[in-house]
This record gives C-alpha cells, sequence and structure tokens, in this order.
C-alpha cells in the first residue's frame, strides 16, 4: 500500500473547486470551504434512536468554491458532474430536487426551515443567489459520509457568505434534515455531527438524544496504532429499503416496549424485550442497546488503558451488526476476518451497512502486512479488488481559502 501525501491531496482538491468555478462559471471565488468525512469509530444505528456515537472527523475532504451573484439563482457544478444545475431560491422546494445536486440545494431549502436544533430556521428572503462548484476525494458510497461532508462544506460556506450566524450543531441538523427531506435518506445527525466537530486526534462523542457533544482524545499517534479503511467497493445507498427498514424495526420495538427512544432501555431490559418482542425485532433492539453500551465503554477503555484495548469492542460490535442487526455482507466479514487473522487489534465494519467500509485498528508496522492480506483474502473469494487505505483524525469543516 503506498504512502499518500494528505496534505497534497488536500490541496489538490482546493485548487480543482476553485479551478472548475473559473472554468464552468468564469467567476472568480470569494473563498473555499472544506468538509471532511468521517469514520465512525464505535455507535452504528444508535443516532436515530437518540443514542451514543463516537466518529472522528478524516483527513479526506470534499470542497466548495464559492461566488456570490447579484440575483435570486443558485447554481451548481462538480468535477463528477460538470453540467450545473440551476434553480431559483424562490422556487427551491424539497420535492423539485433530485439526483446529486439533491445534497447541495437540499442544504440551501433546509437552511430556510425549522430543525431540530433551530425552530424558525435562517430567513432566505433578502439573500442573493451563489455559483458553487464541488471537488471531493471522499470516495462515494464507502461509508465514509460522502454525502454528510459534501452537506457540511456548503453548509458552512453559505452560514458565512450569507451571515447567517449558525452554530455547528445547527449547521449539523441543517445537514440531517436536507438528507431526510431533499434526498430521502432517514439518517440521524452524528455524520454532519463530526464533519463539523471533528478535532485532530480526537474522535466527538455526541448524545444523539440532546446534541452534546465532548471531545475523546484517541491517542493513536502517540500509541503507534493507524484506522486502516478497507473500502468494499460495494456501493450502498441509505435512501433504500434496507436502511429504512431498520429504522422502522427500531421504531417498533421501542413503541412496543413503550419508551420513544430505545436509548431509554438498558441491558437489564432485554429479557423482557426478548419476551415482548418477535426476534427480529428483538434482535435489532438488542444490538442498538448493547451498541450505546460499547460506546460509552470504549470512552472509558480509551481512557483508562489506552486505545491498543479498544479492539475488542470493536469486533464485539460488528459481530452484532453482522447477526443482531444484519447489515453487513459477505465482503464485509471478510475484510474484517482477514484483517484480524493478519495481525489487527480489532475491525468493524463502519457506515450504514449494506456494503461500503470496514476499518481495523492496526499497528503501524503491521499495515503493509494487514493489508495485503485483506487484498489477498478478496482475490482468492473472487471478490473485486478492495481499496484499502489510512486516516487519521482531522480537524473539522471550515474555509480552507
Amino acid at each position: 500500500m503506498s504512502v499518500v501525501d494528505q496534505d497534497a491531496v488536500d490541496q489538490d482538491v482546493l485548487d480543482q473547486a476553485a479551478d472548475g468555478l473559473r472554468t464552468r462559471f468564469s467567476r472568480e471565488p470569494v473563498g473555499v470551504w472544506a468538509a471532511p468525512g468521517r469514520v465512525n469509530l464505535i455507535g452504528e444505528h444508535t443516532d436515530y434512536n437518540g443514542g451514543f456515537v463516537l466518529p472522528f472527523a478524516i483527513d479526506r475532504r470534499t470542497a466548495v468554491a464559492v461566488a456570490p451573484r447579484r440575483d435570486r439563482v443558485v447554481r451548481v457544478a462538480s468535477t463528477f458532474a460538470p453540467d450545473p444545475v440551476e434553480i431559483s431560491l424562490d422556487a427551491l422546494s424539497s420535492d423539485v430536487l433530485e439526483g446529486w445536486s439533491a445534497y447541495v440545494l437540499g442544504v440551501v431549502w433546509a437552511l430556510g426551515r425549522p430543525t431540530v436544533r433551530d425552530a424558525q430556521g435562517s430567513d432566505l428572503s433578502g439573500v442573493d443567489g451563489v455559483d458553487l462548484f464541488v471537488a471531493s476525494d471522499v470516495p462515494v458510497g464507502s461509508g465514509l459520509s460522502s454525502s454528510a461532508a459534501l452537506m457540511c462544506a456548503v453548509a458552512v460556506a453559505l452560514d458565512e457568505v450569507w451571515s447567517l450566524g449558525r452554530d455547528r450543531l445547527s449547521l449539523a441538523a441543517v445537514g440531517q434534515l436536507a438528507e431526510n427531506g431533499a434526498v430521502g435518506a432517514p439518517t440521524g445527525i452524528m455524520d454532519e455531527a463530526a464533519s463539523l466537530l471533528g478535532e485532530r486526534d480526537h474522535a466527538v462523542l455526541l448524545d444523539c438524544r440532546d446534541l452534546t457533544s465532548r471531545s475523546v482524545a484517541l491517542q493513536f499517534d502517540e500509541a503507534g496504532l493507524e484506522i486502516l479503511v478497507m473500502d468494499t467497493r460495494v456501493e450502498h445507498a441509505h435512501a433504500d429499503g434496507g436502511y429504512a427498514s431498520r429504522r422502522q424495526s427500531c421504531e417498533r420495538g421501542a413503541e412496543a416496549l413503550g419508551v420513544a427512544l430505545l436509548r431509554e432501555l438498558s441491558a437489564a431490559d432485554l429479557p423482557r424485550a426478548r419476551e415482548v418482542l418477535d426476534d427480529e425485532t428483538f434482535r435489532r433492539v438488542r444490538h442498538i442497546v448493547t451498541e450505546d453500551e460499547r460506546v460509552l465503554e470504549t470512552e472509558r477503555v480509551l481512557a483508562a488503558q489506552g486505545p491498543t484495548a479498544i479492539g475488542p469492542l470493536l469486533d464485539a460490535s460488528h459481530a452484532s451488526m453482522r447477526d443482531d442487526f444484519e447489515i453487513s455482507c459477505a465482503e464485509l466479514d471478510l475484510a474484517v476476518d482477514a484483517a484480524r487473522a493478519a495481525g489487527a487489534l480489532g475491525a468493524r465494519m463502519t457506515g450504514g451497512g449494506f456494503g461500503g467500509a470496514a476499518i481495523a485498528l492496526v499497528r503501524r508496522e503491521d499495515v503493509e502486512t494487514v493489508s495485503a492480506a485483506v487484498v489477498a483474502a478478496f482475490a482468492d473469494a473472487g471478490f473485486r479488488e478492495p481499496s484499502l487505505f489510512t486516516v487519521t483524525a482531522a480537524d473539522g469543516a471550515a474555509r480552507q481559502r
């Protein structure tokens, strides 16, 4: 696995966004903003159940270059869809958006709508339109939240250009509303919060019920550890039936057990849940309850024993997602098993599931060995060759130029 100079990659993405705006729209950007993708260290599907998550922003980013207009038109294009999409701010509604531009224009729409953090939304009646050009090096469909990176880059850019004054969690709620209401993906707020609140060498422990957060030191670099991302290249889509059906199972389980959110349950409630629920719904509930406990235990272990001790928690999380929540797939399971067999301290799938990526916690000196073992295992199984790379915990969304 070759070493990538990520600083150079970041600069290249910023250049692509600025140059794309100049080339496609003949406009000079007033600024370039960027937001990172994220890896969820642990805490999967707990966010929309009001639970705990522990993601971190990564050193792969989506950049957006912006030029204000003197009318009410918004135009957007990107390196992966150069033909612009154009719409008036006065004609913008969630039901007219489609395709990749729904992520961008959905943020514009959501900025003017009430969210869980802002009962009013922003007044967009007096703002002018903008031209936007997007570039990214966050892999799409891999479970690293390329969608949140895109939406958060747009959100921080427009918040500044339009002088809206929204705080970070308010902008995270805007991104969630855009993904739920404009894109049609029933996601929680975790991805946007990680992208906006990230800090170098830290994870974000987010309480998704009251939206409080705290920074958690990872100490990976000091311990000589790397997070190896194993992108199976099996693409997934959050708007498809698998993700939505898991959320519906959680809602049914909460209703049957008399709670508003599964967050309100503990392991002590599981015997009663087994009696009340059908087997499938019980297993969905058990994953959420035990995953919440694993998130908090991971924070405790990081502080008390250091990062080399969290491997078993990652392993248990994957087993729960594979067996109870049933969101893994053959490629994800193989990546996890091959990485562990080759020396990884722990491994789990990350993201919404049904494809995408797994992560492995690996000693720095073992990265090449583990990577080679995973690639060989995929070749032996006849699977498409995976994409493997390491990521580090990075700072969140911000203006870059």
